[in-house]
């Protein structure tokens, strides 16, 4: 039999092998499915980690208004009515470099050094060894 002690507000219960051998009576509700960007019916869920704050930034409404319109477009290609969205959610992009990254041209935000700008300094380099 298990043994209860209280100390204050905490309580420590000592459990024996008799109460482990025991099949336990607590029933756990079931998982909730892991929600990505597009739930379960449909719709975005802009609270997604995916989207990396695009939706609630300075050009959040820009962002969603063009994402919402390529996401519901039945365009072929897909998309090709959002021309105008996109256009605004770009301009709002170019006024805000400092939130999206806009001042270096470079599209992948992975820290990573530009592997054409690294070829060319090495090609460089090379050619000053080969003129010495």
């Amino acid at each position: 039999m298990s043994e209860t002690l209280s100390f204050g507000r905490h309580k420590v219960i000592f459990a024996t092998e008799e109460d482990h051998a025991k099949e336990s009576k607590v029933e756990l509700p079931p998982p909730e499915p892991a929600t990505g960007l597009i739930t379960s019916d449909g719709e975005i869920n802009w609270n997604c980690p995916c989207l990396g704050g695009m939706a609630t930034g300075p050009c959040g409404v820009d962002f969603r208004e063009a994402f919402s319109c390529f996401h519901y477009s039945t365009a072929e290609p897909k998309g090709s009515d959002c021309y105008e969205q996109f256009k605004t959610m770009q301009d709002c992009f170019s006024d805000y470099p400092a939130v999206y990254n806009k001042n270096d041209g470079d599209d992948d935000d992975d820290g990573m050094p530009d592997l054409n700008s690294l070829e060319e300094e090495s090609e460089k380099a090379s050619s000053v060894v080969d003129k010495k």
